[in-house]
């Protein structure tokens, strides 16, 4: 009976993730980038318990694990897309044409998203680090990007769209990006880990959530410069 309990616990963590993502995305809509951020982050925690969850109660399924892609396209995919679209709608275009399709230009973050985590699902070489950006973090980019000032500078609209590109790209590209998950606490086995979440920290200190993107923008210059090495 408690084996089949057991079993559904990350899965159930799972939903939770699924559930705070379409709460983001219902902020997203209102252009409420701070209640967006707030799910946001909420769903992250939940998607890393519910990995937790399958390693310490050996709960594996498939099920469970195309379940997690779905939650975390939602949450990593489409929120931040949304936020995005609606975002670039707030500002002024050259012609109506621009006005009516170039906002769209977020969703390529979904797109790509889906691109990525599919990507992943079918790729072994990934399992202590990653190729290319996970969603988690692009995700939180754009998230803490719309807590800043950025909207006040008037090439907003074209930095956000290249940015867009950018990150669409990278989530799909063969890029070594190193992940944190800790097999010790020892520093000579983590030393780019501890070095990473120091100096986040210490952003984030300064900047609080508007530190958020430049955390992300610190992960993937890391990563550059370590080949994804741990």
């Amino acid at each position: 009976m408690a084996n089949r309990i057991t079993r559904h616990i990350p899965n159930s963590i799972t939903c939770c993730n699924l559930l705070c993502g379409c709460m983001a995305v219902l902020a997203a809509f209102n252009s409420d980038a701070w209640h967006t951020l707030l799910w946001v982050v909420a769903g992250s925690l939940f998607d890393f318990c519910d990995g937790l969850a399958s390693r310490l109660l050996k709960a594996y399924s498939p099920i469970g694990k195309e379940l997690d892609s779905l939650a975390d396209l939602i949450t990593f995919g489409l929120a931040p897309a949304i936020l995005c679209l609606m975002t670039l709608r707030k500002f002024c275009y050259p012609t109506d044409t621009l006005t009516n399709l170039y906002p769209f230009i977020g969703l390529v973050l979904v797109v790509f998203a889906a691109l990525r985590l599919a990507k992943f699902n079918t790729d072994d070489r990934q399992t202590t680090s990653f190729l290319g950006l996970a969603v988690p973090a692009n995700a939180l980019f754009w998230c803490g990007l719309f807590q800043t000032g950025l909207t006040d500078i008037p090439a907003t609209p074209w930095i956000i769209g290249a940015l867009a590109i950018l990150f669409a790209g990278l989530m799909v590209s063969s890029i070594p990006m190193f992940s944190l998950k800790f097999k010790s606490l020892r520093w000579a086995d983590n030393k780019v880990r501890f070095i990473f979440l120091i100096v986040s920290a210490v952003i984030l200190i300064l900047l609080r959530e508007k530190g958020l993107s430049a955390v992300i923008g610190w992960y993937i210059i890391l990563s550059l410069l370590t080949k994804g090495q741990h």
